[in-house]
Protein backbone atom coordinates (compact mmCIF):
# COMPACT_ATOMS: atom_id res chain seq x y z
CA UNK A 1 0.00 0.00 0.00
CA UNK A 2 1.29 3.22 -0.86
CA UNK A 3 0.16 6.05 0.91
CA UNK A 4 0.61 10.25 0.19
CA UNK A 5 1.76 10.44 4.01
CA UNK A 6 4.31 8.32 6.08
CA UNK A 7 2.47 6.53 8.99
CA UNK A 8 2.44 4.24 11.68
CA UNK A 9 0.65 1.67 11.48
CA UNK A 10 -1.19 -0.77 14.61
CA UNK A 11 -3.62 -3.39 13.08
CA UNK A 12 -5.26 -5.55 15.36
CA UNK A 13 -4.11 -9.51 16.37
CA UNK A 14 -3.74 -11.80 13.57
CA UNK A 15 -7.55 -12.59 12.05
CA UNK A 16 -9.66 -10.14 13.87
CA UNK A 17 -11.61 -7.91 11.60
CA UNK A 18 -11.27 -4.47 11.03
CA UNK A 19 -14.48 -2.34 11.87
CA UNK A 20 -13.41 0.28 13.15
CA UNK A 21 -10.21 3.05 12.93
CA UNK A 22 -8.87 5.31 15.37
CA UNK A 23 -6.46 8.37 13.42
CA UNK A 24 -4.19 10.10 15.39
CA UNK A 25 -2.65 13.24 14.14
CA UNK A 26 0.82 14.19 16.36
CA UNK A 27 1.90 17.78 17.71
CA UNK A 28 3.99 20.51 16.49
CA UNK A 29 7.43 19.18 15.99
CA UNK A 30 5.54 15.53 16.62
CA UNK A 31 5.57 12.20 14.59
CA UNK A 32 3.27 9.39 13.98
CA UNK A 33 5.12 7.14 16.50
CA UNK A 34 5.05 9.42 19.13
CA UNK A 35 1.47 10.49 18.94
CA UNK A 36 1.15 6.23 18.62
CA UNK A 37 1.93 5.65 21.97
CA UNK A 38 -1.68 5.98 23.22
CA UNK A 39 -2.57 2.90 21.58
CA UNK A 40 -0.31 0.82 24.01
CA UNK A 41 -3.00 1.21 26.35
CA UNK A 42 -6.18 1.42 24.08
CA UNK A 43 -5.02 -1.44 21.80
CA UNK A 44 -6.20 -3.50 24.71
CA UNK A 45 -9.93 -2.25 24.47
CA UNK A 46 -10.74 -1.86 20.93
CA UNK A 47 -9.88 -5.30 19.81
CA UNK A 48 -11.10 -4.66 16.27
CA UNK A 49 -9.80 -1.09 15.88
CA UNK A 50 -6.73 -0.37 13.27
CA UNK A 51 -4.28 2.76 14.58
CA UNK A 52 -3.37 4.70 12.44
CA UNK A 53 -0.48 8.12 12.59
CA UNK A 54 0.39 9.88 10.14
CA UNK A 55 3.62 11.77 10.34
CA UNK A 56 2.96 15.71 9.15
CA UNK A 57 3.61 15.99 5.27
CA UNK A 58 6.19 18.84 6.61
CA UNK A 59 9.21 18.85 8.40
CA UNK A 60 9.44 20.85 11.24
CA UNK A 61 10.78 24.51 10.95
CA UNK A 62 11.75 24.43 14.52
CA UNK A 63 12.49 21.05 15.18
CA UNK A 64 13.73 19.16 12.10
CA UNK A 65 13.68 15.77 13.98
CA UNK A 66 9.72 16.18 13.88
CA UNK A 67 6.77 17.47 11.31
CA UNK A 68 4.27 19.66 11.34
CA UNK A 69 0.86 19.89 10.18
CA UNK A 70 1.16 23.63 9.54
CA UNK A 71 3.71 26.29 9.80
CA UNK A 72 4.07 28.71 13.53
CA UNK A 73 7.06 30.70 12.26
CA UNK A 74 4.83 33.62 11.48
CA UNK A 75 2.12 34.81 14.07
CA UNK A 76 0.04 35.95 10.89
CA UNK A 77 -3.21 34.61 11.80
CA UNK A 78 -4.40 34.74 7.75
CA UNK A 79 -0.81 32.87 7.07
CA UNK A 80 -1.63 30.29 10.12
CA UNK A 81 -5.06 29.64 8.07
CA UNK A 82 -3.68 29.05 4.76
CA UNK A 83 -1.52 26.48 5.59
CA UNK A 84 -3.53 24.85 8.09
CA UNK A 85 -6.04 24.28 4.49
CA UNK A 86 -3.05 22.80 2.84
CA UNK A 87 -2.71 19.81 5.73
CA UNK A 88 -6.18 19.65 5.14
CA UNK A 89 -6.26 18.59 1.48
CA UNK A 90 -3.32 16.12 2.06
CA UNK A 91 -5.29 14.62 4.91
CA UNK A 92 -8.27 14.68 3.11
CA UNK A 93 -6.32 12.54 0.42
CA UNK A 94 -4.59 10.26 2.89
CA UNK A 95 -7.89 9.46 4.88
CA UNK A 96 -9.28 8.33 1.61
CA UNK A 97 -7.01 6.12 0.82
CA UNK A 98 -7.31 4.84 4.24
CA UNK A 99 -11.04 4.25 3.70
CA UNK A 100 -10.22 2.21 0.84
CA UNK A 101 -7.61 0.07 1.64
CA UNK A 102 -9.37 -1.18 4.74
CA UNK A 103 -13.23 -0.88 3.39
CA UNK A 104 -14.24 1.61 5.65
CA UNK A 105 -16.78 4.96 6.22
CA UNK A 106 -16.42 8.14 7.81
CA UNK A 107 -19.04 6.57 10.60
CA UNK A 108 -16.19 3.64 11.34
CA UNK A 109 -13.29 6.56 12.37
CA UNK A 110 -12.35 8.78 14.95
CA UNK A 111 -10.17 11.38 14.45
CA UNK A 112 -8.25 12.27 17.41
CA UNK A 113 -5.20 14.79 17.59
CA UNK A 114 -2.90 16.64 20.34
CA UNK A 115 -2.04 20.46 20.07
CA UNK A 116 -1.84 20.53 16.84
CA UNK A 117 -2.99 17.60 15.69
CA UNK A 118 -6.48 19.06 17.28
CA UNK A 119 -6.66 21.67 15.35
CA UNK A 120 -6.66 19.54 12.15
CA UNK A 121 -9.18 17.01 13.66
CA UNK A 122 -11.67 19.58 14.33
CA UNK A 123 -11.73 20.79 10.81
CA UNK A 124 -11.35 18.16 9.37
CA UNK A 125 -14.20 16.51 11.17
CA UNK A 126 -16.67 19.72 10.61
CA UNK A 127 -15.65 19.83 6.76
CA UNK A 128 -16.36 16.62 5.89
CA UNK A 129 -19.60 15.23 3.46
CA UNK A 130 -20.56 12.73 5.84
CA UNK A 131 -19.90 13.09 9.74
CA UNK A 132 -17.23 10.53 11.15
CA UNK A 133 -18.29 8.23 14.42
CA UNK A 134 -16.40 11.13 16.55
CA UNK A 135 -13.47 13.85 17.08
CA UNK A 136 -11.22 13.57 20.32
CA UNK A 137 -8.91 16.30 20.97
CA UNK A 138 -6.51 16.83 23.41
CA UNK A 139 -4.94 20.36 23.86
CA UNK A 140 -5.82 22.28 20.93
CA UNK A 141 -8.31 25.00 19.73
CA UNK A 142 -10.40 26.08 16.30
CA UNK A 143 -8.06 27.70 14.20
CA UNK A 144 -10.62 29.85 13.12
CA UNK A 145 -14.32 30.40 14.01
CA UNK A 146 -15.10 32.46 11.30
CA UNK A 147 -13.67 30.09 8.30
CA UNK A 148 -14.98 27.24 9.82
CA UNK A 149 -18.27 28.51 10.09
CA UNK A 150 -18.20 29.00 6.22
CA UNK A 151 -16.82 25.64 5.51
CA UNK A 152 -18.62 23.63 8.01
CA UNK A 153 -20.55 20.91 6.40
CA UNK A 154 -21.02 18.41 8.65
CA UNK A 155 -21.46 17.96 12.74
CA UNK A 156 -19.26 15.35 13.77
CA UNK A 157 -19.34 15.00 18.08
CA UNK A 158 -16.85 15.74 19.96
CA UNK A 159 -14.59 14.95 22.90
CA UNK A 160 -12.17 18.11 23.81
CA UNK A 161 -9.76 17.34 26.79
CA UNK A 162 -7.01 20.29 28.40
CA UNK A 163 -4.90 20.67 31.04
CA UNK A 164 -5.89 23.62 33.35
CA UNK A 165 -2.22 24.33 33.84
CA UNK A 166 -1.07 24.12 29.71
CA UNK A 167 1.03 27.12 29.13
CA UNK A 168 1.40 26.14 25.40
CA UNK A 169 -2.27 26.67 24.05
CA UNK A 170 -4.15 28.29 27.34
CA UNK A 171 -6.99 25.73 28.89
CA UNK A 172 -9.30 29.60 27.83
CA UNK A 173 -9.37 27.64 24.19
CA UNK A 174 -11.19 24.76 25.28
CA UNK A 175 -13.80 27.13 26.52
CA UNK A 176 -14.19 29.27 23.76
CA UNK A 177 -14.30 26.59 21.39
CA UNK A 178 -16.93 24.41 23.50
CA UNK A 179 -19.16 27.89 23.11
CA UNK A 180 -18.70 28.09 19.65
CA UNK A 181 -19.22 24.24 18.57
CA UNK A 182 -23.13 24.80 21.16
CA UNK A 183 -23.82 27.75 19.04
CA UNK A 184 -23.14 25.54 15.46
CA UNK A 185 -25.13 22.84 16.82
CA UNK A 186 -22.33 20.61 17.26
CA UNK A 187 -22.47 18.00 20.04
CA UNK A 188 -19.96 18.48 22.43
CA UNK A 189 -18.31 17.39 25.68
CA UNK A 190 -15.22 18.42 27.64
CA UNK A 191 -12.96 17.94 30.51
CA UNK A 192 -10.32 20.45 32.06
CA UNK A 193 -7.52 17.80 33.60
CA UNK A 194 -6.18 19.55 36.69
CA UNK A 195 -2.90 20.12 37.55
CA UNK A 196 -1.71 19.28 33.67
CA UNK A 197 0.19 20.89 31.65
CA UNK A 198 1.08 20.76 27.55
CA UNK A 199 1.12 16.68 26.94
CA UNK A 200 -1.72 14.16 27.49
CA UNK A 201 -1.56 12.49 30.82
CA UNK A 202 -3.20 9.05 31.87
CA UNK A 203 -6.61 10.59 32.62
CA UNK A 204 -7.26 12.52 29.82
CA UNK A 205 -6.09 9.32 27.84
CA UNK A 206 -9.16 7.18 30.43
CA UNK A 207 -11.46 9.51 29.53
CA UNK A 208 -10.79 9.61 25.94
CA UNK A 209 -10.72 6.08 25.72
CA UNK A 210 -14.08 5.89 27.41
CA UNK A 211 -15.66 8.17 24.99
CA UNK A 212 -14.00 6.18 21.85
CA UNK A 213 -15.37 3.00 23.07
CA UNK A 214 -18.91 3.78 24.09
CA UNK A 215 -19.16 5.79 20.25
CA UNK A 216 -17.69 2.49 18.58
CA UNK A 217 -20.30 0.70 20.76
CA UNK A 218 -17.67 -1.37 21.94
Amino acid sequence: MTLCLTASIIKPEKNIPIKNAVILLHGYGGDGKDIGMLTLNWKRFLPNTIFICPDGHERCAINPAGYQWFDLTSDNLEYILEQSKKAEIKLNQFIEEIKNEYNLENSQICLSGFSQGCMMSINLGLTSTKNYNCIVGFSGKVINQEDLIKRKTSSTKILLLHGDKDEVVSPTFLLEAKDFLIRNNVEIETKMIKDSAHHIPIEASSVALNYIKNNFQI
